[in-house]
């Protein structure tokens, strides 16, 4: 008798699988669906001002301190968070990955996050021993893009920043990239690939345009011509690619403005050979290793006589790269290094 159920046992079992792996593959692409519709929306100045999570920590004015009453609380470390009242992507990341119960969840289990305003005045003394006001601390970790964040381990030292919006897949990343303690033996880059497959990557074709320099890369000779040089890292199959050319890339101000420069786009996983700015002889996969790029499209910008600039390593909209291509191209970065004091007293002029 036992044997007369085997067949059909075992094909509800192969059934039961099959619906099991489809359902598994259903939510992914639509995980996958919502982080793409994550990275569209206008990166207007916002009109009302920005309120931040009430579970936000504000800080005592000594992140040792701040430091000492997370570990109390049963938290790992603190995170300091670097915004604007006024920041469209910062809006984003509230109401997108903030928003997420598993992120919050888990977020909020391991840190404490410290609100910092990139304008501020207010004196704080960081981890180090370090005294400098909200502005300063800013500009020491280098945040150009709001939303910032720099990550502490247990110890009170700074071991991971992103810089910008990102897409909630990729902040929760970084969240156990952190936490679990991985920054210690492998870069982001290398974190990520693990999971993600390269030859995916590989197989499609990257966006076309007019303005990009064609092959051989001896990025030393295009610069000879005195204009600066914007690299653009991108990969196939890439939604946030896509979305930067049929968007941002797509407005005659910033096709006007990126036509002033030399540009070049490459397969951040492709063993491209490329002559790096300062003659070096490599290909663009390792580059783009050696630059620790993990986000594409990266756009990574340098002056004429072959120095990095600055980059844009998370989620761009029109204002943003406009705002860039214009700092570059005017020359911004030789009066200032600090890109948003560039951009506030560029509105000063305007208005």
């Amino acid at each position: 008798m036992p044997a007369k159920n085997t067949l059909p046992s075992r094909l509800y079992c192969l059934l039961f699988i099959f619906v099991c792996v489809l359902f598994s593959h259903s939510v992914f692409a639509d995980n996958n669906h919502d982080d793409y519709n994550d990275l569209n929306f206008d990166d207007t100045r916002l009109e009302n001002e920005l309120v931040y999570p009430d579970w936000f920590k504000l800080s005592m004015g000594d992140l040792r301190d701040d430091l000492k009453q997370a570990k109390k609380a049963g938290k790992k470390s603190i995170i300091v968070y670097f915004g604007q009242k006024d920041c469209a992507y910062c809006e984003q990341f509230i109401n997108t990955s903030l928003a997420n119960p598993d992120i919050q969840n888990y977020l909020r289990r391991h840190y404490d996050i410290i609100a910092i305003d990139i304008w501020g005045i207010d004196d704080i003394i960081d981890t180090d021993g370090k005294k400098y006001t909200e502005r300063e601390l800013a500009i020491h970790y280098n945040t150009n893009f709001t939303p910032s964040l720099v990550f502490y381990n247990a110890k009170g030292k700074p071991v991971f920043r992103l810089r910008g919006f990102y897409p909630p897949y990729q902040f929760r990343a970084a969240l156990k990239y952190v936490t679990e303690g991985f920054y210690k033996t492998q870069t982001f880059r290398e974190y990520l690939a693990r999971a993600e497959q390269g030859d995916f990557f590989l197989e499609a074709g990257l966006n076309e345009r007019s303005f990009f320099s064609p092959p051989p890369y001896h990025l030393p000779a295009l610069l000879k011509n005195g204009k600066p040089l914007a690299v653009f890292f991108e990969q196939g199959n890439c939604h946030a690619c896509d979305l930067l050319h049929s968007g941002p890339l797509n407005e005659m101000a910033t096709i006007d403005a990126i036509k002033k420069m030399n540009v070049v786009q490459l397969n951040m996983w492709k063993p491209t050979p490329v002559m790096t700015p300062d003659g070096s002889r490599t290909n663009a996969r390792d580059w783009a290793r050696q630059l620790h790029i993990f986000y594409a499209p990266t756009l990574v910008f340098f002056s004429p006589q072959g120095k990095e600039i600055i980059r844009i390593d998370s989620v761009v909209q029109f204002y943003r790269l406009l705002g860039v291509l214009q700092y570059v191209n005017q020359g911004g970065y030789k009066q200032n290094t600090d890109y948003q004091s560039w951009r506030i007293k560029q509105r000063q002029l305007i208005h």
